[in-house]
């Protein structure tokens, strides 16, 4: 079995076996039945909870790393994996870069999907109904005080055992 997905903030590898709809309590909802080959159990879990924490593995992803670019061995997260030198992408051919230069050579691809990510994104901003859109919350966020600030005032005006039913707050 060969992994096609893993989980976006734990690792792992995963084979998606098959969707399906759910039968009496679950009516009604779309089920993703998996497989974790790291414990060789086969799990069910809703599909919109397989879309929001899973991805699937594209074919430039490492294969010790699974695109985390972390030490996934050792289960060590602060330490770059071996098989990648910490970019979570290997060569286009799958094979792990053997040199700097090949290094450099993965290093650069990431970097181009990158500016491609951004240069979409800047495209969406510049449409005007998004610019309308970012303005009209920004002009709301500013009327209304942060959100820490309305729960900040909620507590100190709640009952508490000071002078007057108030809380000691140390001001």
């Amino acid at each position: 079995m060969t992994p096609t997905h893993t989980h976006t903030t734990q690792g792992g590898r995963f084979e998606l076996v098959s969707e399906s709809t759910g039968a009496g309590p679950l009516e009604g909802q779309a089920l993703v039945i998996y497989h974790d080959l790291d414990r060789d159990v086969q799990s069910v879990t809703t599909s919109a909870d397989w879309r929001q924490h899973w991805r699937s593995i594209a074919a430039d992803d490492c294969t010790v790393c699974l695109g985390s670019g972390t030490d996934q061995i050792k289960g060590n997260k602060s330490q770059p994996c071996g098989g990648c030198f910490g970019l979570g992408k290997v060569r286009q051919d799958g094979e792990t870069p053997a040199g700097e230069w090949q290094v450099a050579d993965v290093a650069l691809g990431v970097i181009r999907r990158q500016q491609r990510i951004i240069e979409q994104r800047d495209q969406v901003l510049a449409f005007p109904e998004v610019q309308a859109a970012l303005k009209a919350r920004k002009e709301k966020k500013g009327k209304e005080p942060a959100d820490w600030v309305q729960r900040e005032q909620q507590w100190r005006e709640s009952g508490g055992r000071g002078h007057g039913g108030r809380r000691h707050v140390g001001d």
